[in-house]
């Protein structure tokens, strides 16, 4: 049984600028700890592989249903953008999940990869225009933000003028903050708009997709799919790309050959899935009862989640006699059990063809500040950069 100590806090930034550090101390009290993940507001979190494994994969002793531990939070509290309960495949268990699922699931079948291809690598390419003169750019909000957003735009149908609204909307559900609940407020007003519109007048879009599924969603439950697939697919993809550029650029031997076409953008993209993944810590679990779970007790209702991160540097290649590494595939990034990502492969498609075409344009890109001085955003649930300030050749445009 292990001993209980004080929780190590997931927000801050402290943690954000060394989670590592943080994984490391939290890995040596063993596969579960206890961490709080905003003030006053503790959890449990798996730190190691295989426990991460069974946690994800067991639907008879937990559940995904955080209702009833909500019910102890103040219904302003910033952490339940996040981890509050809404009727989507991401809350829901059994047949329940397994409708949601259907819907999310068949929607996302209808983007054919090399259509998705062929609009990200118009995009970028003028995205890169945009700045490709002036010899400088910030990659996150210039590139890495943007692209994403252009992508989701067209396939969901959203107006132009509703952009801007999204995407505050979906940074700030990751944020451990005050604005969060605003945030999440304001992306349901924007999706519940859309909705309503293609209600009335279907498009050849993912929202008309949605609510002509055999599902049989209603507006509200169409509504809360849709939010989670953009939010879930937006936020990390950015980050996505923004960490597998930070990799190349602050990495002489990464740069090196990638730049140079002997690595190709999927292997570093890969590495960055196993080292520093987008979304770093999540997939909230709760027991169903009291138990003993690796060692540890914990009571019903009570979070335990998932540090994707520290499970993957301890099973990560170079781990020693805990390499788990099977191909490129057994990292945590994308989750595992039946709530795995469902959007994995356009998530990959888009920030391949990212990466593929930033460095393919812009091949003497290095960073205008060193990495030590870059500010990672703080919040126990995402690894992601505020900026990424870059300088290269000037291009013609």
């Amino acid at each position: 049984m292990t001993t209980q100590t004080a929780p190590l806090a997931l927000y801050g930034p402290a943690f954000a600028a060394d989670p590592h550090g943080h994984y490391a101390r939290l890995r040596a009290q063993g596969p579960l700890a206890r961490v709080a993940l905003s003030p006053g507001v503790e959890a449990t979190l798996v730190v190691d592989y295989q426990t991460a494994l069974d946690l994800l994969r067991d639907e008879h002793r937990f559940t995904r249903d955080p209702r009833r531990w909500q019910a102890t939070l103040p219904p302003d509290s910033p952490i339940l953008p996040m981890l509050g309960y809404r009727p989507t495949a991401l809350f829901s268990d059994g047949e329940v999940h397994a409708r949601y699922r259907r819907a999310i699931n068949d929607t996302l079948a209808f983007i054919q990869p090399h259509v998705l291809q062929s609009q990200v690598t118009e995009v970028a390419r003028q995205l890169v225009a945009r700045f490709a003169a002036t010899g400088t750019a910030d990659l996150i909000h210039g590139y890495a933000r943007q692209l994403p957003l252009h992508v989701f735009n067209t396939w969901f149908g959203v107006p132009p003028e509703d952009s801007e609204r999204l995407v505050a909307g979906m940074a700030g559900m990751l944020e451990s903050r005050e604005q969060a609940a605003a945030a999440y407020a304001d992306l349901v007003a924007v999706v519940t708009d859309l909705v309503a519109d293609r209600r009335a007048a279907p498009r050849r879009d993912l929202t008309s997709y949605f609510l002509r599924h055999r599902a049989d969603l209603d507006n509200d439950e169409t509504v809360r799919q849709i939010t989670l697939t953009m939010s879930a697919g937006h936020e990390p993809t950015t980050n996505l790309i923004g960490n597998a550029l930070f990799h190349l650029l602050s990495s002489p031997q990464a740069a090196g050959s990638v730049l140079g076409g002997a690595t190709t953008a999927r292997e570093a993209i890969d590495d960055v899935l196993w080292r520093d993944p987008p979304l770093s810590s999540f997939s909230a679990h709760y027991p169903r009862q009291d138990l003993e779970f690796h060692g540890h007790r914990l009571r019903a209702g009570e979070p335990v989640l998932v540090s994707y991160a520290a499970a993957n540097a301890e099973a990560a290649p170079g781990a020693g006699e805990r390499d788990v590494r099977s191909g490129q595939s057994a990292h945590l990034a994308w989750g595992a059990g039946p709530h795995r990502c469902p959007a994995r492969q356009p998530a990959l498609l888009i920030a391949m063809t990212a990466v593929e075409q930033l460095t393919g344009q812009l091949c003497d890109m290095e960073l205008a500040v060193p990495g030590d001085e870059l500010i990672w955003r703080p919040g126990p649930f995402h690894r992601a950069l505020t900026h990424l300030p870059v300088r290269f050749t000037p291009l013609a445009v």
